[in-house]
């Protein structure tokens, strides 16, 4: 499959705000986007006159951004969202903090969601004591996501697991970090998605 493989910061810069694809890195004087907060590229410190469309497509690019997704993929989700009963921009967004790497996120058992990613693709995630290493799971309600017996060790999951409490931990979600296990309360409605998204400008931009 298909995944952007350039710099993340390159995608913070692009956006014009922190988008924390890097975890905690992004809270450090390492950051690029505190250094260079300008669009990449040659003329990046022009400005530029945006028009409606173009705002349209800078949200969903931010959207997209954020969960690590690529067009095609996200397209799907957008059109599945549009089948369901209820506003479509919150479908959206259900579907997208339902994935299995976000909620892997959510919970504090990596400070990205690259980093989740990484830990389901290489099998260190149960769901319902079943190994899944599909990153766009969707965990239902009631589902317990923890990690496995031998990856508890693991240093990168033991020092995001200790920084969850600074982090926050959404109401949605239940965690036991003793036993590496949480578990999803309930789909979360848009008031307790923490994200600063207008997503109907990516619902206007997709009806065009």
């Amino acid at each position: 499959m298909a995944r952007y493989r350039d710099s993340l910061c390159r995608l913070c810069r692009r956006e014009g705000e922190k988008l924390f694809l890097k975890g905690d890195r992004c809270h450090t004087d390492k950051c690029a986007f505190e250094r260079r907060k300008y669009i990449p590229g040659q003329h990046g410190t022009r400005r530029i006159k945006v028009s409606d469309y173009g705002i349209q497509l800078r949200e969903k690019q931010k959207v997209k951004r954020i969960y690590g997704m690529l067009e095609r993929q996200f397209r799907k989700y957008f059109e599945e969202a549009q089948k369901r009963k209820g506003v479509t921009g919150e479908q959206l967004l259900q579907f997208l903090e339902l994935r299995l790497d976000n909620i892997v996120y959510r919970l504090g058992f990596a400070s990205s969601r690259q980093q989740a990613r990484q830990l389901v693709n290489h099998g260190h995630v149960l769901v319902n004591g079943r190994t899944v290493n599909i990153p766009s799971f969707r965990v239902k309600e009631g589902d317990v996501v923890e990690i496995k017996e031998k990856s508890r060790k693991i240093p990168l999951i033991q020092e995001s697991l200790s920084k969850v409490e600074h982090r926050g931990l959404p109401q949605w979600l239940q965690l036991d970090a003793e036993a590496f296990r949480g578990k999803l309360l309930n789909v979360p409605s848009r008031e307790e998605i923490p994200l600063a998204v207008k997503e109907n400008l990516i619902v206007e931009l997709y009806s065009k």
